[in-house]
Protein backbone atom coordinates (compact mmCIF):
# COMPACT_ATOMS: atom_id res chain seq x y z
CA UNK A 1 0.00 0.00 0.00
CA UNK A 2 1.44 3.34 -1.03
CA UNK A 3 1.99 6.20 1.36
CA UNK A 4 3.08 9.84 0.95
CA UNK A 5 6.14 11.18 2.68
CA UNK A 6 7.66 14.67 2.62
CA UNK A 7 11.35 14.55 3.38
CA UNK A 8 12.79 17.72 4.87
CA UNK A 9 16.38 18.84 4.43
CA UNK A 10 17.37 21.76 6.65
CA UNK A 11 20.33 24.03 6.10
CA UNK A 12 21.51 23.24 9.64
CA UNK A 13 21.33 19.50 8.99
CA UNK A 14 22.90 17.92 5.95
CA UNK A 15 20.86 15.68 3.69
CA UNK A 16 22.91 12.69 4.83
CA UNK A 17 22.30 13.45 8.51
CA UNK A 18 18.56 13.81 8.21
CA UNK A 19 17.45 11.56 5.39
CA UNK A 20 20.45 9.48 4.38
CA UNK A 21 21.26 8.72 0.74
CA UNK A 22 18.37 9.30 -1.60
CA UNK A 23 17.22 6.30 -3.65
CA UNK A 24 17.88 6.13 -7.41
CA UNK A 25 14.28 7.16 -8.07
CA UNK A 26 15.01 10.63 -6.65
CA UNK A 27 18.31 11.22 -8.39
CA UNK A 28 18.02 14.44 -10.34
CA UNK A 29 14.98 15.56 -8.32
CA UNK A 30 15.49 18.73 -6.32
CA UNK A 31 16.74 22.28 -6.74
CA UNK A 32 20.18 23.39 -7.85
CA UNK A 33 20.33 27.11 -7.15
CA UNK A 34 21.39 29.05 -10.22
CA UNK A 35 21.54 32.59 -8.91
CA UNK A 36 22.00 35.20 -11.62
CA UNK A 37 21.14 32.75 -14.39
CA UNK A 38 19.06 34.14 -17.25
CA UNK A 39 15.84 32.31 -18.07
CA UNK A 40 14.96 31.79 -21.78
CA UNK A 41 12.60 34.71 -22.29
CA UNK A 42 11.78 33.79 -25.89
CA UNK A 43 10.47 30.35 -24.92
CA UNK A 44 6.83 29.99 -25.92
CA UNK A 45 3.96 28.59 -23.85
CA UNK A 46 0.17 28.80 -23.81
CA UNK A 47 -1.66 30.97 -21.29
CA UNK A 48 -4.89 29.94 -19.58
CA UNK A 49 -6.94 31.15 -22.56
CA UNK A 50 -4.94 29.01 -24.99
CA UNK A 51 -3.15 32.02 -26.46
CA UNK A 52 0.56 31.61 -27.33
CA UNK A 53 2.73 33.66 -25.01
CA UNK A 54 6.46 34.11 -24.61
CA UNK A 55 8.00 34.39 -21.17
CA UNK A 56 9.16 37.91 -21.96
CA UNK A 57 5.49 38.91 -22.23
CA UNK A 58 5.29 38.43 -18.45
CA UNK A 59 8.19 40.83 -17.87
CA UNK A 60 8.00 44.60 -18.27
CA UNK A 61 11.56 45.36 -17.23
CA UNK A 62 10.37 47.11 -14.06
CA UNK A 63 8.53 44.59 -11.87
CA UNK A 64 10.00 41.42 -10.35
CA UNK A 65 8.39 38.07 -11.12
CA UNK A 66 7.42 35.27 -8.75
CA UNK A 67 7.65 31.84 -10.41
CA UNK A 68 6.08 28.60 -9.19
CA UNK A 69 6.61 25.27 -10.93
CA UNK A 70 3.79 22.82 -10.35
CA UNK A 71 1.45 20.49 -12.14
CA UNK A 72 -2.27 20.85 -11.75
CA UNK A 73 -2.94 17.14 -11.25
CA UNK A 74 -0.51 16.87 -8.33
CA UNK A 75 -2.09 14.84 -5.49
CA UNK A 76 -0.57 16.83 -2.63
CA UNK A 77 2.56 18.99 -2.63
CA UNK A 78 1.63 21.47 -5.39
CA UNK A 79 -1.69 22.24 -3.73
CA UNK A 80 0.02 22.70 -0.36
CA UNK A 81 2.57 25.05 -1.87
CA UNK A 82 0.08 27.17 -3.83
CA UNK A 83 -2.29 27.34 -0.88
CA UNK A 84 0.54 28.34 1.46
CA UNK A 85 1.68 31.00 -0.98
CA UNK A 86 -1.86 32.28 -1.37
CA UNK A 87 -2.29 32.63 2.40
CA UNK A 88 0.84 34.77 2.49
CA UNK A 89 -0.32 36.87 -0.47
CA UNK A 90 -3.61 37.59 1.28
CA UNK A 91 -1.71 39.26 4.11
CA UNK A 92 0.35 41.41 1.76
CA UNK A 93 -0.72 44.81 0.47
CA UNK A 94 1.24 44.11 -2.71
CA UNK A 95 -0.68 42.43 -5.52
CA UNK A 96 0.21 40.62 -8.77
CA UNK A 97 -0.11 42.94 -11.74
CA UNK A 98 0.66 46.01 -9.67
CA UNK A 99 3.94 45.61 -7.75
CA UNK A 100 5.01 42.28 -9.28
CA UNK A 101 4.05 39.58 -11.75
CA UNK A 102 3.42 35.89 -11.11
CA UNK A 103 3.88 32.81 -13.29
CA UNK A 104 2.52 29.39 -12.38
CA UNK A 105 3.83 26.93 -14.95
CA UNK A 106 2.72 23.31 -15.23
CA UNK A 107 5.70 21.06 -15.90
CA UNK A 108 3.35 18.31 -17.15
CA UNK A 109 3.29 18.67 -20.97
CA UNK A 110 -0.01 16.80 -21.13
CA UNK A 111 -1.92 19.43 -19.16
CA UNK A 112 -4.04 21.87 -21.12
CA UNK A 113 -5.01 25.56 -20.99
CA UNK A 114 -8.53 24.51 -19.94
CA UNK A 115 -7.16 22.96 -16.77
CA UNK A 116 -4.93 25.99 -16.23
CA UNK A 117 -7.95 28.28 -16.61
CA UNK A 118 -9.94 26.34 -14.03
CA UNK A 119 -7.04 26.46 -11.58
CA UNK A 120 -6.59 30.18 -12.09
CA UNK A 121 -10.28 30.86 -11.52
CA UNK A 122 -10.25 28.82 -8.33
CA UNK A 123 -7.21 30.58 -6.89
CA UNK A 124 -8.38 34.05 -7.87
CA UNK A 125 -11.73 33.35 -6.23
CA UNK A 126 -9.96 32.30 -3.05
CA UNK A 127 -7.57 35.26 -3.27
CA UNK A 128 -10.44 37.72 -3.48
CA UNK A 129 -8.58 40.22 -5.67
CA UNK A 130 -10.05 40.19 -9.16
CA UNK A 131 -7.56 42.81 -10.31
CA UNK A 132 -4.76 40.26 -9.84
CA UNK A 133 -5.99 38.30 -12.88
CA UNK A 134 -3.86 40.31 -15.31
CA UNK A 135 -0.71 39.74 -13.27
CA UNK A 136 -0.97 36.02 -12.45
CA UNK A 137 -0.22 33.88 -15.50
CA UNK A 138 -1.06 30.16 -15.55
CA UNK A 139 0.95 28.53 -18.33
CA UNK A 140 1.20 25.15 -20.04
CA UNK A 141 3.51 24.06 -22.82
CA UNK A 142 5.54 21.49 -24.70
CA UNK A 143 8.08 19.34 -22.87
CA UNK A 144 11.06 20.86 -24.68
CA UNK A 145 10.06 24.38 -23.65
CA UNK A 146 9.22 23.32 -20.11
CA UNK A 147 12.65 21.73 -19.74
CA UNK A 148 14.32 24.85 -21.08
CA UNK A 149 12.85 26.88 -18.23
CA UNK A 150 13.20 24.31 -15.45
CA UNK A 151 16.83 23.66 -16.42
CA UNK A 152 17.56 27.39 -16.39
CA UNK A 153 16.33 27.73 -12.79
CA UNK A 154 17.74 24.39 -11.62
CA UNK A 155 14.42 22.69 -10.91
CA UNK A 156 14.70 18.91 -11.28
CA UNK A 157 11.72 16.56 -11.51
CA UNK A 158 10.92 13.05 -12.76
CA UNK A 159 7.86 11.15 -13.89
CA UNK A 160 7.00 7.92 -12.10
CA UNK A 161 5.52 5.65 -14.77
CA UNK A 162 4.28 3.09 -12.25
CA UNK A 163 2.21 5.60 -10.30
CA UNK A 164 1.50 8.09 -13.05
CA UNK A 165 2.80 10.95 -10.91
CA UNK A 166 5.71 13.37 -10.86
CA UNK A 167 8.43 13.39 -8.23
CA UNK A 168 9.40 16.98 -7.50
CA UNK A 169 10.11 19.56 -4.82
CA UNK A 170 8.47 22.81 -3.66
CA UNK A 171 10.14 26.18 -4.16
CA UNK A 172 9.18 29.73 -5.02
CA UNK A 173 11.64 31.28 -7.43
CA UNK A 174 12.16 35.05 -7.48
CA UNK A 175 13.19 36.60 -10.81
CA UNK A 176 14.50 40.06 -11.57
CA UNK A 177 12.60 42.35 -13.98
CA UNK A 178 15.09 41.22 -16.64
CA UNK A 179 14.44 37.51 -16.02
CA UNK A 180 17.44 36.51 -13.93
CA UNK A 181 17.20 34.18 -10.91
CA UNK A 182 17.37 36.24 -7.73
CA UNK A 183 16.35 33.94 -4.87
CA UNK A 184 14.66 30.68 -3.86
CA UNK A 185 12.12 30.24 -1.05
CA UNK A 186 11.53 26.65 0.01
CA UNK A 187 8.70 24.77 1.69
CA UNK A 188 4.95 25.24 1.67
CA UNK A 189 4.52 27.92 4.35
CA UNK A 190 5.78 31.42 3.62
CA UNK A 191 6.10 34.59 5.67
CA UNK A 192 4.42 37.52 3.87
CA UNK A 193 7.25 39.88 4.79
CA UNK A 194 9.84 37.43 3.48
CA UNK A 195 8.09 37.29 0.13
CA UNK A 196 7.78 41.07 -0.01
CA UNK A 197 11.43 41.68 0.86
CA UNK A 198 12.50 39.00 -1.62
CA UNK A 199 10.51 40.79 -4.32
CA UNK A 200 12.19 44.07 -3.36
CA UNK A 201 15.62 42.42 -3.62
CA UNK A 202 14.71 40.91 -6.98
CA UNK A 203 13.52 44.28 -8.28
CA UNK A 204 16.91 45.73 -7.29
CA UNK A 205 18.75 42.98 -9.17
CA UNK A 206 20.17 41.30 -6.05
CA UNK A 207 21.04 37.61 -5.94
CA UNK A 208 20.53 36.10 -2.48
CA UNK A 209 21.81 32.67 -1.51
CA UNK A 210 19.45 30.59 0.62
CA UNK A 211 21.13 29.64 3.90
CA UNK A 212 18.31 27.67 5.49
CA UNK A 213 16.64 25.24 3.13
CA UNK A 214 13.49 23.25 3.76
CA UNK A 215 13.15 20.95 0.78
CA UNK A 216 10.03 18.85 0.43
CA UNK A 217 9.91 15.93 -1.96
CA UNK A 218 6.61 14.93 -3.49
CA UNK A 219 7.22 11.21 -3.65
CA UNK A 220 5.32 8.02 -2.87
CA UNK A 221 6.92 4.93 -1.48
CA UNK A 222 5.85 1.38 -0.71
CA UNK A 223 5.66 1.00 3.05
CA UNK A 224 6.01 -2.79 2.77
CA UNK A 225 9.51 -2.34 1.34
CA UNK A 226 10.57 -0.19 4.28
CA UNK A 227 12.00 2.60 2.16
CA UNK A 228 12.90 5.77 4.04
CA UNK A 229 12.47 4.09 7.43
CA UNK A 230 15.70 5.74 8.62
CA UNK A 231 14.65 9.07 7.15
CA UNK A 232 11.27 8.90 8.85
CA UNK A 233 12.87 8.03 12.17
CA UNK A 234 15.39 10.88 11.93
CA UNK A 235 12.65 13.29 10.90
CA UNK A 236 10.56 12.21 13.91
CA UNK A 237 13.55 12.79 16.18
CA UNK A 238 14.11 16.21 14.66
CA UNK A 239 10.48 17.19 15.25
CA UNK A 240 10.74 15.79 18.79
CA UNK A 241 13.73 18.00 19.55
CA UNK A 242 11.88 21.08 18.31
CA UNK A 243 8.88 20.16 20.48
CA UNK A 244 11.08 19.78 23.57
CA UNK A 245 12.72 23.15 22.92
CA UNK A 246 9.34 24.88 22.60
CA UNK A 247 7.99 23.31 25.80
CA UNK A 248 11.28 24.02 27.60
CA UNK A 249 11.13 27.65 26.59
CA UNK A 250 7.60 27.96 27.94
CA UNK A 251 8.56 26.39 31.28
CA UNK A 252 11.61 28.63 31.67
CA UNK A 253 9.44 31.68 31.01
CA UNK A 254 6.91 30.43 33.59
CA UNK A 255 9.56 29.77 36.26
CA UNK A 256 11.19 33.15 35.76
CA UNK A 257 7.83 34.85 36.19
CA UNK A 258 7.16 32.90 39.39
CA UNK A 259 10.59 33.77 40.80
CA UNK A 260 9.88 37.47 40.31
CA UNK A 261 6.70 37.32 42.41
CA UNK A 262 7.01 38.79 45.96
CA UNK A 263 7.61 36.16 48.64
CA UNK A 264 4.88 37.63 50.88
CA UNK A 265 2.29 37.03 48.18
CA UNK A 266 3.30 33.38 47.93
CA UNK A 267 3.15 32.91 51.75
CA UNK A 268 -0.26 34.60 52.03
CA UNK A 269 -1.56 32.36 49.30
CA UNK A 270 -0.40 29.28 51.22
CA UNK A 271 -2.12 30.40 54.48
CA UNK A 272 -5.43 30.96 52.75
Amino acid sequence: MGAFIALCCSGSLSQAQLAGPLPPELEGVGVEEKLGNQIPLDTEFLDESGKPIRLRDCFDGKKPVLLTLNYFGCPMLCGLQLNGMLEALKEMSWSPGREFEMITLSFDPNETPILAKNKKQNYLREYGRAEAASGWHFLTGREQNIRALTDAVGFGFKYNEERGEYMHTAALILLTPQGKVSRYLYGVVYEPETIRLSLVEASEGKFINTLDKLILFCYHYDATEGRYSLAAMNLARFIGVITVLVIGGFLIHFWRREMKRPISTTIEGQHT
